[in-house]
């Protein structure tokens, strides 16, 4: 019996959109539909009938033969969406443009930087407008990052050995970050805090009495995470030296102790050098001038400071002490080491980007 209906078009694909239609199918961010119509392009090009592309698809004849013109006529182009209705633009490219070329270039008068109010007074545009151009464009002019670089005519070298340890860290030894946290005040406040309700956040004065403070000296094993940790009412070569000392106590003599140290003139005092010249097991590596961020016990005084100190309520400075030694304990009992991704290239290189910037 002969077929009834219009004959379809017959629908080949050349090697090179069979590529690209199958990447389009395996591609984790591809949407849905546009995995469908390669699909039904490809299964089009094997000869298959729209009747079983429909069956395997769920689209109904009129899609599906759609699909198959528009890829007849505009090739694998064709499948994407045509843009869709809509009222038509009222800012124009000149506009954004200008917009774009006064935030970078130019500041308002008696003022640091541009809000979206000002900015759609000097444009003449709506500050919801300059919001969503900034938004593209990936400015924002109410925030700013600070930047130190280093001056240490050692940087570079000084940034492979301490990164080095990090990234491939030497056999039968331990590296240890050390440190000291200096001026940590026992701050109680001047009316009880008022702790946090459903709707309501955790309140406290913003003035407070001030019973004194003592320093926080730390030594972070890169491997374990694991803190050697002692608090000293100051922070002279004597109290570093006795920390030395505990290191010494508490690591096993037969490591290799290599310590990774900032350039606090306490840590390079000749005192200090004496101990160590008698000890060959202990080998220094200094951080780079403005660089203590390279040091790993930063972090961990960054933590507890956020999660013991700086909300904390002492009434003295040995409650200040008992809290700082209870949670180093308790972080002792499960520590978990920092994981250093950064390479010696890759901050090297950023650095050069920003002495490009300031050239």
């Amino acid at each position: 019996m002969q077929k009834r209906g219009r004959p379809l078009a017959k629908l080949e694909s050349t090697p090179d959109e069979k590529r690209t239609l199958q990447e389009t199918i395996r591609r984790r961010s591809a949407g849905h539909a546009h995995v469908l119509r390669a699909k039904l392009v490809l299964w089009a090009a094997e000869g298959l009938s729209n009747t079983e592309i429909v069956r395997r698809t769920g689209l109904s004849v009129p899609t599906v033969c759609k699909w198959r013109q528009r890829f007849l006529k505009n090739r694998t182009a064709g499948l994407a969406e045509l843009p869709r209705s809509g009222a038509p633009r009222r800012i124009t490219d000149e506009k954004v443009q200008e917009l774009i070329t006064a935030t970078l270039e130019s500041k308002p008068e008696q003022a640091t930087h541009w809000s979206t109010r000002t900015m759609a007074q000097r444009c003449g545009l709506s500050r919801q407008a300059v919001s969503r151009i900034w938004r593209a464009f990936g400015l924002k002019p109410h925030r700013w990052e600070s930047f130190t670089l280093s001056t240490d005519p050692l940087f570079v070298e000084k940034t492979r050995d301490v990164v080095g340890l990090y990234m491939d860290p030497p056999g039968n030894a331990l590296v240890l970050c050390v440190d000291e946290k200096t001026q940590v005040q026992a701050l109680d406040r001047s009316q009880p805090v008022l702790p946090m309700r459903p709707g309501r956040l955790e309140r406290r004065t913003h003035d407070y009495y001030r019973h004194g403070t003592l320093a926080l000296f730390a030594a972070l094993d890169v491997a374990t995470g694991q803190i050697i940790s002692a608090t000293k009412s100051k922070h002279r070569a004597k109290e570093f030296l006795n920390f030395l000392r505990q290191i010494e106590r508490e690591v096993s003599a037969e490591l290799d102790l290599h310590i990774i140290l900032d350039n606090y003139a306490t840590h390079k005092t000749e005192v200090v050098e004496d101990w160590l010249a008698k000890r060959p097991r202990w080998k220094l590596h200094f951080t780079p001038t403005h660089s203590s961020w390279l040091n790993q016990v930063e972090r961990f005084f960054g933590r507890i400071t956020n999660e013991r100190i700086r909300r904390g309520v002492f009434r003295s400075v040995a409650d200040l002490d008992r809290a700082i030694k209870d949670y180093i304990a308790e972080h002792n009992r499960n520590p978990r080491p920092f994981r250093w991704t950064a390479s010696a290239d890759l901050i090297i290189g950023k650095v050069k980007t920003i002495c490009n910037e300031l050239l």
